[in-house]
């Protein structure tokens, strides 16, 4: 029978590795995500605040989209009325003419006034009259009369056509003639202490 040489190593099996090596480590899998993980379903209340903002929005939006459609439309009935204002002004006119040369009787002084109402409804005002304080604004100066002592700024003194506006929208600058404040002329000086001395020494004596 053969003895094993002193100092061998005996031979491991197959399960035990060659030698030096360190068994492998069981590799881990990851787990299933936990709950907390996933996302996560809004509550009942958080739906409700979030549908309401929502209409909110919505509400918001459908308040200016009205606001809008409402000042164009007044916008555009504006403008149609001033250009039927506009068009009338011509015939104002030739009413005006016929009342100063005393040719506005019967029917036709009828006719007059209810235009004068009817235009008085749409807040058609006429400006331009002697004595009214002379705004660029409203009138347009063609020539210039002098100046006044009644007047203490420069003033409508002559309407050759009357002006007509709608509230604060002028549809026709009143052309007019105006006078200004006059000047107040400079007051003579007062002769000085010389000057009266040798007015005295001239003066004969008695």
């Amino acid at each position: 029978m053969t003895q094993p040489d002193e100092g061998s190593v005996p031979e491991q099996g197959a399960s035990t590795g060659s030698a030096g090596e360190t068994p492998a480590e069981p590799v881990e899998t990851p787990a299933d995500p936990t709950p907390d993980d996933a996302p996560r379903e809004p509550t009942p209340e958080e739906q409700l605040a979030e549908r309401t903002a929502d209409l909110q929005r919505l509400q918001a939006e459908y308040v200016n989209y009205k606001r809008r459609v409402d000042r164009d439309r007044e916008l555009v009935r504006a403008q149609g009325e001033a250009a039927v204002l506009q068009s009338l002004l011509t015939v104002l006119d030739d009413i005006a003419r016929a009342a100063d040369h005393g040719e506005l009787e019967g029917g036709f002084k009828a006719v007059a006034d209810s235009l004068q109402q009817a235009v008085a409804k749409h807040r058609l005002e006429a400006f331009g009259a002697k004595g009214e304080a002379f705004d660029p604004s409203l009138h347009e100066a063609v020539f210039h009369a002098g100046e006044s002592a009644d007047v203490d700024t420069t003033t409508v003194d002559s309407v050759m056509r009357t002006g007509y506006k709608i509230g604060d929208r002028v549809l026709r600058a009143a052309t007019v003639g105006v006078v200004d404040p006059a000047t107040t002329p400079a007051e003579p000086a007062a002769a000085s202490d010389t000057e009266q001395d040798v007015l005295t020494d001239e003066a004969p004596d008695e």
